[in-house]
């Protein structure tokens, strides 16, 4: 790549320049790009010029945040010290009070039209607002007011996206997800509770890179992370295949990673890139799933939050039949209906089986007695 890497660079980014290659070139290949995408992800990144964000926290636990405090290609403090200027954040930022609402409007009328607003948390209208406030501003009011001069606008997590687990019945602040509010421009949304960072993370590279958004779902989610369900990708799917399902937590089944359909995971009426990506950048199992919890499928309005955990996931294909027997039956007990019925079409299925293998020995002996004849007549 022809990139301009030098000690500032490296200082600046805190990695080196194959490290930093890598970076781009992996962003590129997760949103299914090519690898003159990342090349000119590189060189978006290295502009000296910084897109303004503003970042607004509205009804939140602050944990979209607390995700975005570990990412580590790059560092939060890398992302937005060197990468963009991240100039309000209530958690982040050193001012507070007047001050920090001067700064955030100061960088909203020197950027307009420029910044990129990241909206955070669920957004309530009933009762006018009142039930959110900063500044004297209520949420809706301030999110109105920013998206009207913002180049980009980015819900990140589930809250923001569709409201989230405060607008769980009965929603008593009348909360939604900001394209319920914002209707003049689009909305990206990055669902989960919390996000992955690298999917926020990827969406600002590429419109810092092509001036324009990444291609959206019908829900405005970037299709390089939300267009597979995780039940495609699951490890534990060969398993669900197989009819291998753990039936309780801490079973035989489920110590043994068996598929976690019977427990309730929403994996499959659940989109997202939980199982390609992973969290934590800890490697292997670094997911629910992976480490043994059904998917409760936060990334989804009417699922997550709203569907219990108890109850079974709708599923694309056929569901598998109820009748498949336990792990370990406990001994003592008689066989139970869906075990017996299964026994039976095994026993059947074996000797069906048996009387074909005896059939086709019978016949092999037969032709080997021809063959013999044939060959004393001669």
């Amino acid at each position: 790549m022809s990139i301009t890497w030098g000690r500032e660079s490296a200082a600046r980014l805190g990695m080196s320049r194959r490290e930093f290659l890598g970076f781009c070139t992996a962003m590129a290949a997760s949103m299914g790009l090519s690898a003159v995408a990342g090349e000119a992800m590189a060189e978006a990144i290295l502009a000296p010029r910084r897109p303004a964000v503003i970042w607004l926290a509205l009804q939140e636990c602050t944990g979209c945040t607390e995700s975005m405090l570990r990412a580590e290609h790059p560092t939060l403090e890398k992302l937005i010290l060197e990468i963009i200027s991240l100039d309000y954040n209530e958690a982040l930022m050193a001012g507070a009070g007047h001050q920090a609402e001067a700064a955030r409007r100061a960088s909203m009328a020197a950027n307009h039209g420029k910044y990129v607003l990241v909206l955070e948390g669920a957004i309530p209208e009933k009762d006018g607002g009142i039930y959110c406030k900063i500044g004297g501003q209520t949420a809706k009011a301030m999110v109105l007011e920013a998206a009207a001069g913002a180049a980009a606008v980015i819900a990140i997590g589930s809250c923001a996206s569709w409201g989230g687990m405060p607008s769980t019945p009965p929603n008593p602040t009348g909360c939604v997800g900001a394209p319920s509010i914002i209707k003049d421009k689009p909305v990206v949304t990055i669902p989960g509770c919390p996000p992955n960072p690298y999917n926020f993370l990827s969406t600002v590279v590429h419109f810092l890179t092509f001036g324009k958004l990444p291609e959206l779902d019908h829900l405005g989610r970037p299709k390089f992370a939300y267009s597979r369900l995780i039940h495609e990708n699951c490890e534990r799917r060969a398993h669900f295949d197989n009819g291998r399902f753990a039936m309780e937590f801490g079973d035989a089944g489920h110590r043994a990673g068996y598929c976690l359909y019977r427990l309730g995971c929403k994996g499959p009426e659940t989109y997202a890139n939980c199982p390609s990506i992973l969290f934590g950048d800890v490697g292997s199992g670094s997911w629910p799933v992976g480490t043994g919890h059904p998917c409760i499928g936060c990334t989804e309005q009417h699922v997550g939050f709203e569907k219990p955990i108890h109850a079974l996931a709708a599923l694309a294909g056929q569901t598998p039949p109820a009748t498949y027997p336990r792990i370990v039956e406990e001994q003592g007990q008689g066989a139970t209906l869906a075990s017996a019925g299964v026994l039976v079409a095994v026993a059947a299925a074996a000797a069906g089986g048996g009387g074909m293998v005896m059939h086709n020995i019978g016949k092999r002996e037969a032709e080997s007695e021809r063959d013999t004849r044939r060959e004393e007549g001669k």
